[in-house]
């Protein structure tokens, strides 16, 4: 049941800042949110599903970009999952 909700989650976890964002606002935009709540909740939205910072050091301190960067983040954010949901069970 563990893996069964980590392979529902990883892909989540997956998505680089700026993909997300997008599905963020799009998400927004389906509850119809409006000004201040339409701003609180896509920041809120995208700080939950940013990359772990360890992650971001680690492609800075590789000096990837494009999509090198986005593959990085993805792999780093799900490894980082996938050991979290281990280290819970």
């Amino acid at each position: 049941m563990k893996t069964l909700h980590l392979l529902l989650i990883a892909p989540l976890l997956a998505l680089s800042g700026t993909a997300f964002a997008a599905d963020c606002a799009k998400m927004a935009d389906e509850k119809k949110l409006h000004g201040a709540a339409r701003t609180s909740f896509v920041q809120k939205c995208e700080r939950d599903h940013a990359p772990p910072p360890a992650c971001e050091k680690s492609a800075n301190d590789k000096k990837l970009a494009g999509a090198a960067r986005t593959s990085h983040l993805r792999k780093c954010a799900a490894d980082a999952a996938a050991a979290a949901a281990a280290k819970k069970g």
